[in-house]
């Protein structure tokens, strides 16, 4: 789990980790679409929490879409087309094992998102947004393989464009980022020579962020991504052909 993730849990509180514990279940399939959670009374006592505890975990649960609580038919889990995807919590739950499948969906949507991010950037980065790019990719140079500075590095690179782009919602998409960065770096066999081979890719995006050229930032942040995206398919035994040009990813 990334240090972002693990101090967003160090200062939990009682329902918080409740919820957690719960939310963790439900994405992990132990919990499954249509299954009726237990009474309050038997789930209280199998966590070992009160009931007051319980209802704020509830609570948290039904607002990110996970489940929902009716007069006499009890709770239960609602189906995976309900669930706030993009809810930082509901994205940290499908760690520490991550599905393939929402992996991947994961990079396709970054690959949607992050090639007009970066010519945004292009355009409207100020002086000191695209200083603070050169500065991350230069600790991206540094960071030593196999360390999580490589992914901490790499992660502000990419929030470092977000941030530029000068749109609010594009920099709310950081989680989603975060979240597909870190089951990269865990389904990754490549080790060292795959976040070295990534920083040629990398620097093409800062040099023509710094160059002002939005046709040539999105071209290269374009590049960057599905190089990434065709790596993991054949980590994951799949074949690298795939629709993205048909579709026109």
């Amino acid at each position: 789990m990334s240090s972002t993730m693990s101090r967003t849990y160090a200062k939990r509180s009682l329902h918080s980790i409740v919820a957690h514990d719960l939310g963790a279940r439900i994405v992990s399939g132990k919990l499954a679409p249509g299954d009726v959670l237990p009474t309050e009374a038997a789930l209280s006592e199998s966590l070992d929490v009160s009931r007051t505890a319980l209802r704020e975990a509830i609570k948290i649960l039904s607002a990110k879409g996970l489940i929902e609580s009716r007069p006499k038919t009890g709770t239960r889990v609602k189906p995976r087309s309900s669930w706030n995807l993009l809810d930082p919590d509901v994205l940290s739950w499908h760690f520490p094992d991550p599905d393939p499948a929402f992996l991947y969906s994961l990079l396709e949507t970054r690959l949607i998102i992050e090639p007009n991010t970066a010519a945004m950037a292009a355009v409207r980065a100020t002086p000191e947004q695209i200083k603070h790019l050169e500065t991350a990719y230069f600790e991206m140079e540094k960071a030593e393989p196999g360390t999580e500075a490589v992914y901490i590095t790499d992660l502000v690179f990419h929030q470092g464009i977000l941030d530029a782009s000068g749109n609010d919602f594009m920099k709310s998409f950081g989680m989603l980022i975060e979240t597909a960065l870190i089951g990269s770096f865990r389904l990754s066999s490549g080790g060292p020579k795959a976040h070295v081979k990534s920083l040629p890719d990398h620097h093409a995006v800062y040099a023509a962020i710094n160059q002002r050229d939005p046709e040539e930032a999105r071209s290269k942040m374009h590049g960057l991504l599905r190089r990434t995206m065709r790596e993991l398919r054949k980590e994951l035994g799949m074949s690298v052909e795939h629709d993205w040009d048909q579709i026109g990813l």
